[in-house]
Formats: structure tokens, sequence, C-alpha cells
């Protein structure tokens, strides 16, 4: 039996472009063993609200640790792995359950998790004690704490699980961890304050978006296959982009990154093959955080200082449109059939959800609110995991 959803609220569009028309919604019938989550970490509540993607609705508030601040999810199985800051810790979440199974234990204010591709391990970059947490997440314990530079803000781990990328704040340096000797094999001096990390998917290339001067470092990783003519880590290029660039969001078939560049209003896009910067677009005040679709076809973009989401079309080369959301937009998420976009509203606390469809008559706009949905206090990170339940756990 399919769900239904009625809205019965206009809003108009930014810039006087029209209204939203509201109508009722027919959610897709998914069928009884299909789950789709979305896992928030509220950093002011010390939650994770967990909102059911089949029917819009809040299903659970799950207490963790202190200050949550970062979220993953393992692909391989249905568990969800929170950093706490204030708590020096990482909290299981057992996504059948819905329910913390697990506390691991890591060292100084922890802010970000990645996990391998295989879903056996994860890392943790540890900001306030200079090293990076590995551990085993089949026998959840800590398997080593690798040093790195001062104040790692951000470890990911590279698609063929060979290197970590390590952007260490508080030297202006990267680090890359070889994942199997868990040892640092090089330390490459950046730009100014490296932060986010983007690994393009053939885990040749990273690129280090440096916030302090407005660059973007490219850095070749050594590969230990025979084929392959990179056999020292090294930096390839710094790459000029605007102000204060935030965060990166790299297209699935890895040829283009974009970068939100916080301070310009804008958005730089950088050709991977060259390491050029292409072109540049106005999205709106403040862009804080990117997702691009599966297709490679569209950018969605949060509007910190404007309270809006922007739609760049990547084939097109432009802004398409532009919607009004919650206070203090940041984190992005898309659901699995990549019909709906999450927004966190930072200060507003809750999540507004976005549908993307065919226009219509009556509804011209591509897009349109679905709903807002409360969550706890200061969200700052989201993460979406679909599945379908074991017979085990239906019981």
């Amino acid at each position: 039996m399919r769900k239904h959803l009625i809205i019965i609220v206009l809003i108009p569009l930014l810039g006087g472009l029209g209204w939203w028309y509201f109508r009722e919604q027919t959610l897709p019938d998914y069928g009884p063993a299909y789950r789709e989550y979305a896992y928030i970490t509220n950093g002011k509540s010390n939650t994770v609200s967990v909102i059911d993607l089949r029917t819009f609705e809040p299903a659970r508030t799950i207490a963790v640790g202190v200050t949550p601040t970062g979220v993953a999810v393992n692909s391989k199985k249905n568990e969800i792995y929170v950093v706490n800051t204030g708590s020096n810790n990482v909290s299981v979440i057992d996504a059948e359950k819905n329910a913390v199974v697990a506390t691991i234990g890591v060292h100084g204010k922890p802010y970000f998790i990645d996990v391998s591709g295989d879903g056996k391990r994860a890392y943790v970059a540890n900001s306030g004690s200079a090293n990076v947490s590995v551990i085993d997440l089949e026998k959840r314990v800590v398997l080593g704490n690798v040093r790195t530079g001062v104040s790692p803000g951000l470890a990911r781990i590279s698609p063929d699980g060979a290197t970590v990328v390590v952007s260490n704040r508080g030297d202006n340096t990267v680090s890359l961890i070889d994942a199997k000797l868990l040892r640092v094999r090089a330390t490459l001096p950046v730009c100014q304050q490296p932060e986010d990390i983007a690994i393009l998917p053939d885990s040749s290339k990273a690129f280090v978006a440096c916030s302090g001067s407005s660059q973007v470092a490219s850095i070749a990783l050594a590969s230990s296959k025979k084929s392959s003519s990179v056999t020292n880590d090294r930096v390839l290029a710094l790459l000029d982009v605007g102000r204060t660039p935030v965060s990166l969001a790299l297209k699935p078939d890895g040829g283009e990154l974009m970068v939100c560049d916080f301070d310009s209003d804008s958005i730089s896009i950088i050709e991977t093959g060259n390491d050029e910067v292409g072109s540049s677009a106005l999205v709106g005040q403040h862009p804080s955080h990117g997702v691009i679709t599966l297709d490679n076809s569209r950018l969605y973009v949060s509007n910190f200082g404007s309270d809006s989401v922007a739609v760049y079309d990547i084939d097109v080369g432009k802004r398409i449109a532009t919607m009004a959301v919650g206070s203090r937009p940041d984190g992005l998420a898309l659901s699995q059939d990549q019909r709906y976009l999450l927004v966190l509203d930072t200060q507003a606390g809750d999540v507004t959800v976005i549908q993307k469809r065919t226009p219509r008559k009556l509804e011209p706009t591509e897009y349109s609110l679905l709903t807002m949905i409360p969550v706890g206090l200061q969200p700052n990170a989201i993460v979406v995991k679909s599945f379908i339940v074991s017979p085990a756990a239906k019981k």
C-alpha cells in the first residue's frame, strides 16, 4: 500500500521567480523488507536523529557520546559510525535496530571518520592528539594510532584501500599513510589550512582544499602497481580558486571537482585530468557544501549565508534554480533513488526535504519543497543508508 504525504503550504521562490505549488504526494512502495534511513548528528544535543526516508517521518532519536560531529556508513554491513568529539570515542549504531551496540575509544578531539570500501576498517582523525586511529570494524578495536601532523582535520581512505590521506590544519601539511603497514610514508607541505579531501576513483590523485590560502592542492599518490608510472607521492600543483574554499564535491566519474568558495559566493570547477581551474560560477552567499548526482549531471550547493540551495546544471554550465530552505543550511545528502535532497538547517534544527520531479503545467518548476523535519540542536553531518532487512531482524 502506498503512503501519502499532504503538503498545504505555499512558499515564494527566491528572486520572485514564482511559487512552489504543493499537492498531495504519493510516496513509493518499497516493500516490507526495504529500509532507508537518514542519520543526522546533532552537535549540541548529543544525539543522532533517524529519519525514515520511506515516509519522511522521524523514526528515532539515539543518544550517543558528547558533541557528535562526524558520521559514516559501512557499505558492506548495516552499521553507522558516529564520532563524538567531546567524549573522544566512536558510537557504533546497528541500522537494523537503530540502537548503539558498541562504543570505541579513540584519542583527543576526533572530528571525522571514513570507512574503507571493503567495510573492514575505519579511520578517525584526532585533531587534539595529532594522530589517526585505525579501527578494526569486525572486532571493534583500535588496531593502532598513527602519528601525523598538527591538528589533523580529516582522514580519507583511497578507493583502492592503499592510502589514507590526512589534512593537517595546524602545520599546513598532508600526511599519506600506508594503510597496510600503518605508517606515514610521506609528509608533504601544501597550502594554508588544508581541510577537505577528495580522491579520484582510480586512487591516482588526491585534492585538498586549503581555506587559508584560496587554493586546492593536487597530489599524486604513489602506486604499487607495476603498470603505474607514479612511484613517489608528490604535490603536482597548487591551484588558485575563490576565497576560502571549504569543501569539495567530486563527480562520480572523477572528471571534474567542484569547490565551494565560501567567501567568494561561488564555485570553482577543476578539471582533474590536467589540474586546471576551468571556470567558476556565482551560486549564493557563503556556499558551504555540495553534492553531485550519480549521473554526473547536477550539483546541489547549500548557501549558508542566504538560507538557500542552488541547483547547478553541470552539462549546461549554469545555475538553473535557487530554493529557499531553513536557517543556515550546511550538510547535504541525496536519497538512494536521487529523487530527494536532504538539507541540514544548522540554526533552525531541522532537515529540509526537496523533491526532484517531472514538471507539470501547473507546477512548472522541476523542484519542490516536500517537507521540513525537526531534528536536534545544531545538526552538523548527515548520511543515508539503505538496505534489505535480514530475516532475523524482522522477528
